[in-house]
């Protein structure tokens, strides 16, 4: 719920404004205003429902601790730890895989049979639980549920399959929405583009130039990180 909301908030927020600013025109060319209702603005990110909601559901428990155990060897096999940020586990997955369960009971039953039909293939081939399984008999395991047929619903196949596709795009998903997984793609947010002025050869078919003490003020890309200042009077001083 807490990497999804802030997608929420942009979505809705796009959708108030086309609204907003798009008044009601009957036939008869006379435009008619609608008053929206906006957000109430005390609230950022979640209201206090929400908030009371997300406290309910930490409180619960769905996983024990083996099952939260054999999620975080799983989540490292489907994406293996990577220098310098790390995997998984850094990002905790396991908790938000589990938050996710909770807060979206219908995958329940999907994920604690898929966890009790883990160890039980692994102990019926290896005889050992698959945490405790090496890695190359996890691959095998796995390789058997990795792929599923696409010509009929994912819903109308085996549980482990169901399961291992899920549990792969929850562990997609929770590592990539966190701080870790975002510092591993190097996203690092909107920057201001390096902006020269207007060409020279532009400004001479205009018949324009720039001040050079504009310029000097305005276009130096060695102080493109300062934050700019003004006097009393609105004139830039850097």
């Amino acid at each position: 719920m807490d990497r999804r909301k802030s997608i929420q908030t942009m979505i809705l927020g796009a959708g108030a404004s086309a609204i907003a600013f798009h008044g009601c025109k009957p036939e008869s060319g006379e435009a008619v205003t609608q008053e929206v209702a906006t957000t109430d603005t005390k609230y950022f990110g979640r209201t206090p429902k929400e908030l009371e909601r997300i406290e309910k559901l930490n409180a619960e428990q769905l996983f024990n601790a083996h099952e939260m155990e054999t999620i975080a060897v799983l989540s490292t096999v489907i994406l293996p730890p990577k220098e310098p940020h790390g995997g998984p586990i850094e990002a905790e997955v396991p908790e938000f895989i589990e938050f996710i369960g909770k807060d979206m009971p219908q995958m329940q039953n999907t994920l604690l049979g898929g966890l009790m039909w883990l160890d039980h293939k692994s102990n019926t081939d290896y005889g050992v639980e698959f945490k405790a399984a090496t890695l190359e008999q996890q691959k095998e395991i796995l390789d058997t549920i990795c792929f599923h047929d696409t010509e009929k619903p994912l819903d109308d196949q085996a549980l482990e399959i169901q399961f291992f596709a899920l549990m792969r795009n929850l562990v997609v998903t929770g590592y990539y929405t966190s701080k870790v997984g975002i510092a591993d793609l190097g996203y690092k947010g909107n920057s201001p583009n390096v902006w020269d002025g207007v060409p020279d050869e532009v400004l001479k078919q205009h018949g324009v130039e720039y001040d050079p003490e504009w310029i000097a003020k305005c276009v130096d890309q060695s102080k493109r990180n300062e934050i700019a200042e003004w006097d009393e009077k609105g004139n830039l001083l850097t």
